[in-house]
C-alpha cells in the first residue's frame, strides 16, 4: 500500500493512523504541535494489543506500529505520499491556510483530503491551484472500528480522484460512501440529524422518555441497521419486496412530517428498486429473510456475550 501522510495527530489523526497502517501502508504523522506524534504513537501501542486480542489487527501489534513514524517537518510527511488525510480544527480559516499549504508542497498527483465532518470542500479549495485533487473523506469516528466513510466532491474534483479515493479507502478495509455532489451535513449527518431531530421532539412534547427513545433504537431498529441499510430492511418487511412496501404503508408515514417530504411512490422508487432487485431478484427474498434473521440470532448472542464479559 501506498505511503500516507496523516496531518493532525489528535483524536482523529491516531485514529486514521491505525487505520492505515493495520492494512499494511507506512504512515508519516505530523502535527503543528511538535508533541502530538509521540503523544499519539503512545496511545496507538496502547491501542494495537486490544485490537490484537478481538482479532481485529492480522499482524503482530508491534509490526503494524513500526508502520507508523512521527515526523517533524510537514514536507517530510508528504515527501513520497500519495494520499494526504488532514485533520485539523474545524474553522474555516485554519483548513483554507492549510491547505494552500500542503498544495504548494505536495507532489500534483498527492489525493489532498480533509476529514472535516461539516465544512464543504468547495469552501477550502475554491481558490487553489490544485482544487481538482481536494476532497473530503469524512470518517466515522473511531475509523480504525467503524469502516463507513464519506467521499465527498467538491464541485471541480477530478473524478479519477474520487475513484481513486474510494479505491484506497477499500483497501484500507473502509466502507466507502461515495457522494455525486457536495451538500450540508453529507450523508451520514444528515440521516443521523432527521433522527435525532425526531428524538429530540418525542421527549419534548413528553410523548416518550430518553431512555426509551435509546431503547427503541439499540433494542428495536439499529438491530437490524447494523447488517442492513433502511431500504434492505423494508425491502425484507414486505412479502414482494420495496415497492410492496410502499404500497402497504407509505400512508402511514405520510402525515407524520411536514410539507416536502418525499414522495416515496414518485419516481426514486424506481431507482431504490432497481438497487434492491440487483441485489436481491425478488425470487430470492424469503431466502434472504432467512439470512436476516439467522444474522440476528447472531448479533443477539454476541450481544448476550459482550454484555457479560465487558457490561451492560
Amino acid at each position: 500500500m501506498a505511503k500516507i501522510a496523516i496531518v493532525g495527530a489528535g483524536l482523529i489523526g491516531r485514529a486514521w493512523a491505525i487505520s492505515f497502517a493495520r492494512s499494511g501502508a507506512d504512515v508519516a504523522l505530523w502535527d503543528v504541535d511538535a508533541n502530538a506524534p509521540a503523544a499519539a504513537l503512545t496511545t496507538i501501542g496502547e491501542m494495537l494489543p486490544e485490537l490484537r486480542r478481538y482479532g481485529l489487527l492480522d499482524d503482530e501489534p508491534g509490526v503494524v506500529l513500526a508502520r507508523i513514524h512521527a515526523v517533524e517537518r510537514l514536507e517530510a510527511a508528504l515527501d513520497g505520499a500519495a494520499h494526504v488525510q488532514e485533520n485539523s480544527p474545524e474553522k474555516l480559516d485554519v483548513k483554507r491556510e492549510l491547505f494552500a499549504k500542503l498544495d504548494r508542497i505536495a507532489a500534483p498527483e498527492t489525493v489532498l483530503a480533509s476529514s472535516t465532518s461539516a465544512i464543504l470542500p468547495s469552501a477550502f479549495s475554491a481558490d487553489l491551484a490544485g482544487r481538482a485533487r481536494m476532497l473530503v473523506a469524512h470518517p466515522i469516528n473511531p475509523p480504525y472500528l467503524i469502516p463507513a466513510v464519506e467521499i465527498v466532491p467538491a464541485p471541480w474534483t477530478d473524478g479519477e480522484i474520487v475513484k481513486r479515493t474510494a479505491a484506497l479507502m477499500r483497501q484500507a478495509g473502509h466502507s466507502p460512501i461515495v457522494m455525486q455532489r457536495e451538500i450540508d451535513g453529507f450523508v451520514v449527518n444528515r440521516l443521523q440529524g432527521a433522527l435525532l431531530e425526531e428524538a429530540f421532539r418525542l421527549v419534548d412534547r413528553g410523548l416518550a422518555s430518553a431512555d426509551d427513545v435509546d431503547v427503541a433504537l439499540k433494542d428495536g431498529l439499529a438491530l437490524r441497521w447494523s447488517f442492513m441499510g433502511p431500504f434492505e430492511t423494508i425491502d425484507l418487511n414486505a412479502p414482494k419486496g420495496v415497492r410492496d412496501y410502499v404500497a402497504r404503508y407509505q400512508s402511514i408515514y405520510r402525515d407524520m412530517f411536514p410539507p416536502g417530504r418525499a414522495d416515496w411512490a414518485g419516481p426514486v422508487l424506481e431507482t431504490i428498486e432497481a438497487s434492491r432487485r440487483a441485489k436481491t431478484p425478488e425470487a430470492d427474498l424469503g431466502q434472504r429473510q432467512t439470512w436476516r434473521d439467522r444474522r440476528l440470532m447472531a448479533l443477539l448472542a454476541h450481544k448476550r456475550k459482550a454484555a457479560g464479559e465487558i457490561g451492560d
